[in-house]
């Protein structure tokens, strides 16, 4: 049975911070203004909210007038975090831990979308909770929050706690919220009015696969890319990953000779070198302690291997 009463309007904040995913908020919020449309009744009441009421300009520059989430109750039924990818903007969002944690405690549901799911773990929200973040944010929550292990879902469903990778993800998510309320037939039509016929599973991929994204599909090689991805702060030796993919060290070898842009060690070292970037670019980490956690011995030798790879120094991008 479906509840589609007028009195029944359920009321979804969204907290924008500066510079704001655009996309993300849009498939967030666009499919319950359809809900309504399709309905026929007001269904689901949007609100932009901020820190202040002040508008809020988002990633493509255009402006989103909010109201004031110091003044959010447990009217709302849910709201939502969503924020974009500088971490300068997440240090100015500061004022949110107070009054996500006061809305929590009033029963309203809470959520985080695209790097909204670190300022959720900054205001203590996801603490024994499953969750998941956009790839490109985890590795610095990950530095920051290391209790703190987010899945690599489209989204997740916790309960009273919901996140989302962002992007075109929130399309998914929204179709199954939706759907819990007013049935799979009604969340079909309100995905079809948007000719989102591809409705993906919460444990979906964010990214493309290893094969597409390396531009190999030898299993050898794809095994030892996607363990240097994760061993990126206690690289293995040539020995150790030719094993584990059950091939001689000279094959291996051959394989990157033969298939990849670079060497093992090389490849490797890019691997690491892009992780780092991310660190220095989201994280509180000083450059030593990104040093080391990408594998490197010294400061030194990893700003000297950052700067030939992007061709400045890792004090650069902090400054």
């Amino acid at each position: 049975m479906t509840d589609v009463s007028p009195s029944s309007t359920h009321r979804y904040g969204f907290v924008l911070t500066p510079n704001f995913a655009l996309m993300s908020y849009s498939s967030a919020t666009e499919p319950l203004r359809a809900a309504n449309l399709i309905a026929q009744t007001p269904l689901y009441e949007v609100v932009p909210l901020s820190v202040g009421g002040r508008p809020v300009l988002s990633s493509a520059g255009f402006s989103i007038p909010c109201r004031d989430i110091a003044a959010a109750g447990s009217d709302y039924h849910t709201i939502f975090v969503v924020a974009g990818g500088n971490p300068e903007d997440w240090k100015q969002a500061a004022g949110l831990h107070p009054a996500l944690r006061r809305l929590s405690r009033q029963g309203v549901r809470i959520g985080g979308i695209s790097s909204g799911s670190y300022l959720l773990a900054a205001s203590g929200l996801l603490d024994g909770r499953d969750f998941t973040i956009h790839w490109e944010h985890a590795p610095a929550l990950a530095e920051a929050f290391p209790q703190l292990v987010p899945r690599q879902a489209r989204y997740v469903l916790d309960g009273d706690r919901i996140t989302c990778g962002g992007g075109v993800a929130p399309l998914d998510m929204m179709h199954a919220l939706i759907a819990g309320r007013m049935g799979q037939a009604f969340a079909r039509r309100v995905s079809d009015w948007y000719l989102h016929t591809a409705v993906a599973e919460p444990g979906g991929p964010q990214r493309g696969s290893s094969a597409e994204r390396f531009g190999t599909h030898h299993p050898a090689l794809v095994t030892v890319l996607e363990t240097m991805e994760t061993t990126i702060e206690n690289p293995l030796s040539r020995r150790d990953m030719a094993r584990l993919a059950g091939i001689s060290p000279r094959h291996l070898d051959r394989l990157f000779a033969e298939q990849m842009p670079a060497g093992f060690l090389e490849s490797y070292r890019n691997i690491r070198l892009d992780h780092a970037r991310k660190l220095l670019e989201q994280s509180p980490l000083s450059i030593s302690e990104v040093a080391f956690a990408t594998g490197f011995s010294s400061a030194s030798h990893f700003s000297r291997a950052y700067k030939q790879r992007f061709g400045i120094q890792p004090k650069s991008v902090r400054a």
